[in-house]
């Protein structure tokens, strides 16, 4: 049994060809998917000459996509988005921001962007700024600034309120208190006055 089988597509078929373009697929491929849904046929020089005014469409309209793309990838670097979301204290997200959520919220902005054009390694999971990589083509890619905001104000972290000596060690407050206070200063004059 053949394991290819070379078909004349009668529509696109992304990442496989526009109309009119002979593919060779892998025989259940065709058997499963593009023959029973009618997007490609058994190739010939009648069926090929059948597709020509098809195919000079299909043609004009990926030059205007590619066109339209480029101009979107211009518009795109350097572009920042935010995405305000609930956090714990420490940053960490309840949930994680996805490919979906950037995608929901460039087309939000005016940009036709699908998900799978947004290039997430990992799911973000905190509070903070990241480059995300926008891939429209095999050529044609740039990077967005995404700030995930929490959805509150942070509390602040408590090393910024403590105080160092010279020789780096902790300077320990005590609480303050009126009568500590008053005990404390007399035996500090009275070893002055020693």
């Amino acid at each position: 049994m053949q394991k290819t089988v070379q078909l004349l597509l009668t529509e696109n078929v992304e990442n496989l060809g526009i109309v009119g373009d002979v593919v060779n697929v892998k025989t259940g491929y065709a058997r499963n998917f593009l023959l029973p849904r009618e997007l490609a046929t058994t190739p010939s020089e009648e069926a090929i000459a059948a597709l020509a005014q098809k195919r000079e469409e299909a043609e004009r309209q990926m030059r205007e996509l590619r066109s339209q793309r480029e101009t979107m990838i211009e518009k795109l670097e350097e572009f920042e988005i935010s995405l305000t979301r609930a956090c714990n204290d420490t940053g960490s997200l309840y949930g994680s921001v996805t490919q979906q959520d950037i995608a929901e919220a460039l087309i939000a902005e005016g940009f036709n962007i699908r998900p799978r054009d947004v290039r997430l390694s990992v799911h973000i999971k905190r509070v903070d700024s990241y480059k995300v990589p926008i891939k429209l083509d095999q050529d044609l890619e740039c990077e967005i600034k995404l700030w995930v905001v929490p959805d509150r104000e942070l509390p602040t972290d408590e090393r910024e309120e403590m105080e160092f000596d010279n020789e780096g060690n902790l300077i320990e407050k005590p609480e303050v208190d009126e009568r500590a206070e008053e005990k404390t200063e007399a035996p500090a004059e009275a070893a002055v006055d020693a």
